[in-house]
């Protein structure tokens, strides 16, 4: 069944939109891209495994003149539920929602079927400033950097960094209402969301509930290669399986480099997030060089974990909680193989060393290392380009 999946989510991407001359008579700015990873995942020590999965995702744009200012609308599919498993990959450190009722830990979680519905207007003021709206039942409220798989420094790598869930986890809310003020490389932002993390029922199109949380942001580009974002919000209880709200603070700053052949990327992302039973801290930086058919990119990150969570204790069990820092260093490379109907086909692989805090060498081992291997495949891109660096407040230009 998983197998048949993965065919069909490839056929969707062969057959996906592409802009064409032809349709430069429409009203409508067409955009889409999308990203297949089948992947050999070994993850290394007592608590790891060997799995074949394929992680993956297409999203559309569409964007029009509606009165004095721009409408844009946008859709985000994954099949990761039936290709990465309705428990997710795995990945040693990671932790994040619920599987049967109980915490994923040592794995990322998939994402739902429908990863983003958002409707954007933006309307200009003058010249250089601009008001947005966005409504969306399923999308990124205004809290974290860009989410991981839009950022081209970590293109190549088909794991979610070990941070997600202290720097751009929100990027799946449900209920959100964002408003945005930009004014030249200055914008500001502010949404309201329901905090809860997706259940595991990863084929709905939302979990409705409360718009109970909140977030702001700032974000300045001073040039089309730099992006500064700092921001803040208060979370609603996020995690069905650990009680308490989460107040989250990120930082980051992210350079992108175009040239003939290639670009080079590069991402720093700070988080905290303050719980109930303590501050937990993530630092992420990594980079990407793509120089013609050749690929090289790595991730390093230091990240708090929560001890009694990684042990199998559950927190709401009262378990006496302190946080134990994790630094993992990830190495890979890509080289193109081909180039089929405009698909880009390559192949990969990349390792990965940790250092682990004496408080879970017994759970994960003293010196745990992990690879991947795998082929990744990204349709065809149209004049628009990859949707590198998206966020909901920027439509499409």
């Amino acid at each position: 069944m998983r197998a048949r999946v993965g065919i069909c989510f490839s056929i969707c991407l062969v057959f996906a939109p592409r802009v064409s001359r032809a349709q430069d008579a429409s009203p409508w700015m067409l955009m889409s891209d999308g990203l297949l990873f089948a992947t050999v995942n070994h993850q290394g020590g007592p608590k790891g495994g060997d799995e074949f999965i394929s992680t993956n995702w297409w999203m559309g744009m569409a964007a029009r003149k509606a009165g004095k200012g721009q409408l844009t609308l946008t859709g985000m599919l994954s099949l990761d539920p039936a290709t990465a498993t309705a428990r997710g990959y795995r990945e040693l450190f990671q932790a994040g929602e619920v599987y049967h009722g109980q915490p994923i830990v040592d794995r990322q979680h998939p994402h739902d079927l429908v990863m983003q519905a958002a409707v954007v207007w933006r309307v200009p003021i003058d010249y250089r400033t601009g008001f947005t709206i966005a409504g969306e039942p399923v999308g990124e409220p205004a809290l974290g950097p860009v989410a991981f798989m839009h950022q081209p420094s970590a293109e190549e790598n088909p794991a979610a960094p070990l941070g997600h869930h202290t720097l751009d986890s929100t990027h799946i809310a449900m209920g959100v209402i964002t408003a945005a003020l930009d004014h030249g490389p200055f914008t500001i932002e502010t949404s309201v969301f329901h905090g809860g993390e997706p259940d595991d029922n990863r084929w709905d199109v939302m979990d409705p509930g409360a718009l109970d949380s909140w977030s702001a942001r700032a974000w300045y580009e001073p040039s089309a290669q730099w992006q500064f974002q700092i921001s803040h919000g208060f979370l609603k209880q996020p995690e069905a399986a650990e009680p308490g709200d989460v107040r989250r603070t990120t930082g980051s700053a992210s350079w992108f480099k175009r040239r003939a052949d290639g670009f080079t990327a590069a991402t720093v992302a700070v988080g905290r997030n303050d719980k109930e039973h303590g501050a937990f801290h993530a630092l992420v930086a990594e980079a990407t060089e793509r120089r013609g058919k050749d690929v090289f990119y790595g991730r390093f990150e230091w990240v708090q974990t929560e001890t009694a969570l990684q042990s199998g204790v559950s927190l709401a069990a009262g378990a006496d909680e302190a946080p134990s820092p994790v630094t993992a260093l990830t190495l890979g490379t890509v080289r193109e193989l081909t180039r089929w109907r405009g698909f880009e086909i390559g192949a990969g692989g990349d390792v990965t060393g940790y250092v682990v805090p004496d408080a879970l060498r017994s759970s994960h081992g003293s010196h745990p290392v992990s690879f991947h291997l795998f082929l990744r495949v990204r349709p065809p891109a149209g004049h628009m380009g990859r949707m590198w660096n998206m966020r909901m407040t920027k439509p499409m230009s």
